[in-house]
């Protein structure tokens, strides 16, 4: 059985019979008393978020997670469409799952889906997606302060900010684990 030093960022661990996935954790020792882990945890099935801390050494089960490599479709009213690229098989994953990650899915993009047997737990994605700008006011001349930004809507519907000298059809790297803009992509 594993204990807090095996703990990782993304693992499934079995915590008060449900299965919960590790989003943050943080070893810390004080100067008195013993070491201890904090963590943040989200239910699988429920989405809740609590913390919660372990002492150091405590032992936990972790659940064996299949990771599988399949490429995004289209979604429709009832759920997101994802092809298994070896056997061309279509899974249907339904909005709970998908969570947040809905405002980076583009037709045809790679992503790991995290099984638990047969059953779908969680979607890794890329750490970072290209997106075309749709809608963002234009930048004027001479508009130029250090930092600047302004908000832009890309392909998806999703808003972030930007800076002044990004147009519209601009192609963007966007950070998914934050939303946040990384650069202008290259051609």
């Amino acid at each position: 059985m594993a204990t807090t030093a095996d703990i990782k960022n993304g693992a499934v661990i079995l915590f008060k019979n449900k299965r919960m996935k590790v989003i943050e954790f943080q070893h810390v020792k004080p100067g008195k008393g013993g070491a201890f882990v904090r963590t943040k945890l989200k239910d699988i099935l429920s989405g809740k978020i609590i913390d919660h801390t372990f002492n150091a050494g405590a032992k936990m089960e972790y659940i064996r997670v299949e990771a599988k490599k399949m490429q995004y479709l289209y979604h429709d009213d009832i759920s997101f469409i994802f092809m298994d690229e070896e056997t061309f098989e279509q899974l249907n994953v339904s909005f709970e799952i998908v969570g947040d990650n809905k405002h980076f899915l583009t037709g045809g993009l790679n992503v790991d889906l995290i099984f638990d047997g047969d059953e779908i737990l969680d979607i890794r994605m890329p750490a970072h997606v290209v997106l075309e700008v749709e809608d963002t006011e234009p930048g004027f001349k001479g508009n130029t302060a250090q930092g600047a930004t302004k908000p832009a809507t890309v392909e998806t519907g999703f808003e972030l900010n930007v800076p002044l000298f990004i147009d519209i059809e601009d192609k963007l790297r966007i950070d998914t684990r934050t939303g946040a803009y990384v650069e202008r992509a290259k051609s």
